[in-house]
């Protein structure tokens, strides 16, 4: 099949895709040069020397390791995890899922354009499903650059090598996308809804931030642990993965239920929603 097949096929998604080629592009570098930054950090900074004297960090840093267990920041698979929940990494994802999450309906609505889109043989469901497609293929590139990254950094790095294995690495990477699919589903859900693009960038942005914040005040402060559950970040544990390897299945379940759920949430407002209003 060749690619002009493909693009007459699925014009949506390449459209969408070709309109934020620039900031995808910007997004994925930036994604690439931090993850170099984290595994450089890994291997010539000795990890008990990042805490000086304080061997053991706070629990609360299992926040910042992707870690529920006993991965602690101040060893390989912590200070890896760390770059696949680092604020920077949450930044970068949300932008992504903010900006094609908005354009996927909520965008048309502020800008007039979708009373125009629906004279076309061009069905609500076909819009939303392309449109979808288009932002899970951006997140899917954007966790496998910093997955390749991590990898390539592992691979050439002995010490790392015997500390972490692998195929953890992709595991997480993994783990990364279902992250992201958590986070769109319900970010589409407000799109479907919305008059506003800033609304579903608010919405994004909320989701992401509130998480995290949530998952570190539940690991911070016992009376609040049960609220981890709530959090997406809870299941979204990078560090765990790289330190134990394994896969993590009912942790894929939540997530991908969640995104599911938030994407079936948006099809249904579609169909019944008034675009004229």
């Amino acid at each position: 099949m060749n690619p002009g097949t493909v693009n007459r096929r699925l014009p949506l998604v390449w459209l969408a895709l070709h309109r934020r080629r620039r900031m995808l592009l910007f997004l994925l570098l930036g994604m690439v040069v931090f993850e170099t930054l984290i595994v450089v950090i890994a291997v010539t900074v000795p990890s008990g020397d990042l805490f000086g004297e304080r061997r053991t960090p706070p629990g609360a840093f299992k926040a910042f390791s992707g870690s529920n267990g006993d991965i602690s920041i101040a060893s390989y698979p912590g200070l890896l995890g760390a770059g696949l929940t680092h604020p920077f990494w949450i930044a970068l994802q949300l932008t992504v899922i903010g900006s094609l999450g908005a354009a996927a309906v909520a965008a048309d609505v502020e800008s007039g354009t979708i009373e125009l889109l629906m004279t076309r043989p061009v069905s609500r469901r076909r819009l939303l499903a392309e449109r979808t497609g288009a932002l899970v293929a951006a997140t899917v590139l954007l966790n496998a650059a910093a997955t390749l990254t991590l990898a390539i950094g592992v691979a050439s790095a002995a010490k790392l090598r015997e500390a972490v294995p692998e195929s953890a690495v992709f595991t997480a990477g993994l783990l990364g996308c279902a992250l992201a699919f958590c986070l769109t589903g319900p970010v589409l859900a407000v799109s479907a809804f919305s008059r506003r693009r800033a609304h579903v960038i608010g919405a994004a942005v909320a989701f992401g931030a509130v998480g995290f914040a949530l998952n570190f005040v539940a690991l911070a402060w016992s009376p609040a642990r049960p609220l981890r559950y709530l959090s997406p970040f809870h299941y979204y544990a990078p560090g765990d993965v790289l330190g134990h390897g394994g896969v993590p299945w009912a942790a894929f379940g939540v997530l991908l239920g969640v995104g599911l759920l938030g994407a079936a949430v948006a099809f249904r407002v579609l169909e019944r929603r008034d675009l004229a209003v």
